[in-house]
């Protein structure tokens, strides 16, 4: 058996042990989140979805169920019911980073960017190590034209991890704007070499 079907037969029996427990214990919300957590592994965003709201029936304090919810849905392209999940997570907990990160997400695909400047910055507030917030905080600056403060974004990324190819290409977009070509071909360049699709507009710097 290889390593990843024997994962795989693994998180099988785990899901067949939790939906036991809920069974005999069906207002157990631990059993509704780890459940959802799991079929989240598995790639069931719905049924995910549906345990976590059970988890929340049974916990309505269940805060972290409420960013899962949050994260599922943007994954659906739900924007509005994942700005409102996350929302209500902070309610609950306003020190939850991953909670603030999807909400900058959410805004930044709004166009929504000054909402999700501030809620990026207050995500990388609570979790400087946390690179989605860094990089859509960049993105962020980038639609609003602020290309100083979306290459500090950018370059704080690379400071975490060099090899994070988005920071690279929007370093590339920034300096292009600023005119230093040379930095925006050296970004880009290495932004391809990362894996990042190529970009018609920047091909010719």
């Amino acid at each position: 058996m290889t390593e990843t079907a024997e994962a795989n037969t693994e998180l099988n029996e785990y899901i067949k042990y939790l939906k036991e427990r809920i069974f005999f214990e069906p207002l157990a919300a631990p059993h509704h989140y780890n459940l959802g957590l799991a079929y989240v592994r598995k790639g069931l965003p719905d049924a995910a979805i549906s345990e976590f709201k059970q988890a929340l029936a049974c916990d309505p304090q269940l805060a972290q169920a409420y960013v899962n919810l949050g994260g599922l849905y943007f994954q659906k392209g739900d924007l509005d019911q994942c700005i409102e999940a996350n929302q209500k997570a902070l309610s609950l907990d306003p020190g939850l980073p991953m909670a603030h990160s999807n909400l900058g997400f959410a805004h930044l695909q709004r166009g929504e960017f000054m909402q999700a400047i501030a809620a990026c910055r207050r995500a990388i507030e609570l979790a400087p190590e946390l690179l989605q917030a860094h990089n859509n905080l960049a993105v962020a600056y980038l639609q609003s034209d602020d290309q100083e403060a979306s290459i500090a974004a950018s370059l704080r990324v690379l400071g975490i991890n060099e090899c994070f190819p988005a920071a690279h290409y929007n370093l590339a977009v920034a300096y292009r704007i600023q005119g230093d070509l040379e930095k925006a071909r050296a970004h880009y360049n290495r932004a391809k070499a990362l894996g990042y699709p190529a970009d018609e507009d920047l091909e010719s710097i």
